[in-house]
């Protein structure tokens, strides 16, 4: 195509196949700008943005009391690394620490680095405190994980194709099956020293575990001395209706990994919190980072904090889920067998599409073309996360053209048998 006749969208998407690595299939849309709960491409169409990248614009694009705490800090100092104290990381980590109810925190930038945060402290405290043999602790790791994509990380992933090639993998990871406390108990040796799990299984297609099983998980913890580590980087603050999703069973975990929505939709920034005599273990020099807890970071974050409990985001999450999932449950009842289930908690939903009559990217592509932003995992589910900020009016919106989305196809399915046999009956016809 010539360079006069392309679109200014197939011109950036160009030059990101040009340039860039191949390590991501995006939908076809080029975001210009955004506010709160729209997104613009560079076409001037407006979207309803569905996805709240990955729980990581929770408080809506460019949340003016958020922009205003990085301007102010930005017109003083950014970043100076963890050599040096600040004005900034005392009050963040008091804050955060005050909210989640542990002890410390310990600051990272992505979700990544506070996951292989949590994983260094269980191992050193599965040495120093439990007793095991240094070098051989296990960490007991649920099927269908995703805790993000370093080569540690991946190498205890289950899905083949984030593994294929990155070998060699870390040993030290042993498998269960989520929600199913027979494959707990028989994953559990010797030297385990912690289970590392999500509360709902996002990337696998937010899989809500069954009922109980977190207390049953923390009761075989407490029982076996090991640590229960859970990582709500996509879960926590807000997203499933609580603070964090652990408190839908009322129970504590050992550790907490947060990431995502702790940004503001501004920056990465992560933490891993734990009580004292878990977080001991971490002493000068066993573990940092330059730009973890900097300056600018940790000013977005407490304000992030503070919005969610002003605004009381929490709250709305768990009104507006219910909403959204009763939604969603009457469109599926509708276009099945298109949709073979819809699963969630809070503005966190799943729709799971059957493969053998339509994928999941197909859908979410022609979402896109229709104004809503979501994304597929798997091929086969369509999430639903959008930003906590959202309104019951909006969710509407965008659940009735799913509804035409998926309606559309649907009729689509049924109508192919009677064209291909009018196809058959003219070649006969013809003959």
């Amino acid at each position: 195509m010539d360079a006069s006749t392309r679109t200014p969208t197939q011109d950036f998407i160009g030059k990101e196949a040009r340039y860039g690595a191949r390590n991501y299939k995006p939908v076809p849309v080029v975001v210009d700008h955004a506010r709160d709960c729209f997104v613009w491409d560079v076409e001037g169409r407006r979207y309803i943005d569905m996805m709240g990248a990955y729980s990581a614009v929770s408080h809506g694009h460019l949340h003016p009391r958020l922009v205003a705490a990085a301007q102010r800090q930005l017109e003083r100092v950014a970043v100076t690394s963890r050599a040096y104290h600040g004005t900034t990381l005392g009050p963040f980590l008091e804050k955060l620490c005050r909210v989640a109810g542990f002890d410390r925190a310990l600051p990272m930038n992505t979700g990544a680095e506070a996951v292989e945060t949590a994983i260094k402290c269980a191992r050193r405290w599965g040495h120093r405190v439990k007793g095991i043999p240094d070098g051989r602790a296990e960490i007991l790791v649920a099927r269908g994980n995703f805790h993000g994509r370093t080569t540690t990380i991946v190498g205890f992933s289950s899905e083949p194709e984030y593994r294929a090639g990155f070998g060699p993998f870390a040993p030290g990871f042993v498998h269960f099956d989520f929600g199913d406390m027979a494959s707990v108990r028989a994953a559990t040796g010797p030297n385990t020293c912690a289970v590392l799990v999500e509360p709902i299984q996002g990337e696998a297609g937010v899989i809500v575990p069954p009922a109980g099983f977190f207390a049953q998980l923390r009761d075989w913890c407490d029982r076996n001395n090991v640590l229960l580590i859970i990582d709500e980087v996509q879960a926590g603050l807000g997203r499933t209706g609580r603070w964090f999703a652990f408190e839908h069973e009322g129970i504590r975990p050992d550790g907490l990994v947060l990431g995502k929505a702790l940004g503001g939709g501004l920056l990465p920034v992560s933490a891993f919190l734990a009580d004292d005599a878990v977080m001991a273990v971490f002493d000068p020099g066993s573990h940092g980072s330059t730009f973890g807890g900097n300056a600018l970071a940790a000013a977005v974050a407490l304000e992030a904090l503070q919005v969610i409990e002003d605004e009381h985001l929490v709250e709305r999450s768990a009104a507006l889920g219910e909403h959204l999932l009763r939604r969603l449950r009457d469109v599926a009842n509708e276009a099945r067998p298109l949709i073979r289930a819809v699963r969630g908690r809070g503005l966190w939903v799943g729709v799971d599409v059957d493969p053998a009559h339509a994928t999941a990217r197909e859908l979410v592509e022609r979402l896109a073309a229709r104004g809503v932003l979501s994304k597929e995992t798997h091929e086969t589910v369509i999430r639903f996360a959008p930003p906590l900020t959202i309104s019951r009016e909006l969710i509407d919106e965008a659940v009735d053209i799913f509804r035409q989305t998926v309606v559309e196809k649907r009729d689509e399915l049924r109508a192919a048998p009677r064209l291909e046999q009018r196809r058959r009956d003219g070649e006969r016809l013809a003959a």
